[in-house]
């Protein structure tokens, strides 16, 4: 069942149980109007994709992988707001951000650091593709989130599925 159906059966169903007003396809673009599209959700996008490179060199692989998979995770309303776009992301990320996610797995910097600068030359080949090369991903001097020690180590394997 698409997310979009989803959400008209959950909306649905709220209004029958709340004995609300029946809802219009208005009430759904509103819904659907207040969630992110690929802006917010790529900004955290990019703070975790910043995070795991200093996460990996400090050998904090799990907290590497996690911020791979929160990273991933945030886009999931494009799958409602932006239907078309969003396959580019889950295809960016299911192959050619594949490679980061197995070096991390096998704990391999020096493919890690290989992988990770490639992703980075793809970021902005998509971004210029879709027309927004104003926007150049480059590896920061220092993590987005000061917050965190980077260098508790750990394994890909500790993130809890």
């Amino acid at each position: 069942m698409s997310t979009r159906r989803i959400v008209i059966a959950l909306l649905v169903s709220l209004a029958v149980v709340g004995g609300a007003a029946p809802l219009y396809a208005a009430d759904l673009n509103d819904v659907i109007g207040v969630l992110p599209k690929f802006a917010i959700p790529m900004r955290e996008v990019g703070d975790r994709f910043q995070n795991m490179y200093f996460a990996a060199k400090g050998g904090n692989w799990g907290l590497a992988f996690y911020m791979s998979k929160y990273m991933n995770g945030a886009m999931n309303p494009a799958k409602v707001t932006k239907p078309n776009e969003y396959p580019l992301w889950q295809s960016f990320y299911e192959e050619k951000f594949a490679p980061v996610n197995k070096a991390m797995m096998a704990k391999d910097l020096a493919a890690f650091e290989k992988e990770y600068t490639a992703v980075i030359k793809e970021c902005n080949v998509c971004h210029s593709a879709m027309g927004y090369g104003f926007i150049k991903v480059v590896k920061q001097k220092a993590p987005s989130d000061q917050g965190i020690d980077y260098k508790v180590p750990s394994k890909a394997e500790d993130v809890p599925k």
